[in-house]
């Protein structure tokens, strides 16, 4: 009975993340919400100080399904979510 309910467990656990796209490389993510930082992140785009990054997204949830995110904003994930990233220097 505890290996049912296990694999219930890890069936759960699986139903719970999402894949996504960050600059064309697959990341799985937990459901929910996904935050500015989080996928700046996941590009693997190296920051510095006198870097800014513009994040914008397309196949998203609801009523928004296309858009873009600034620092502090976040986006409801769905599987097979496209997020670009792209560093931009601060004149």
């Amino acid at each position: 009975m505890n290996q049912v309910l296990e694999v219930e467990q890890q069936k759960e656990e699986h139903k719970k993340l999402v894949t996504v796209i960050v600059n064309t490389r697959k990341h799985t993510v937990p459901k929910g919400k996904i935050c500015f930082d989080k996928v700046v992140a996941l590009s693997g785009l190296p920051g510095g100080e006198n870097v800014t990054f513009t994040v914008t997204y397309r196949k998203g949830e609801g009523h928004k399904p296309d858009g873009s995110l600034v620092e502090g904003e976040c986006a409801e994930v769905k599987e097979g979510m496209v997020f670009n990233v792209t560093r931009t220097n601060k004149s």
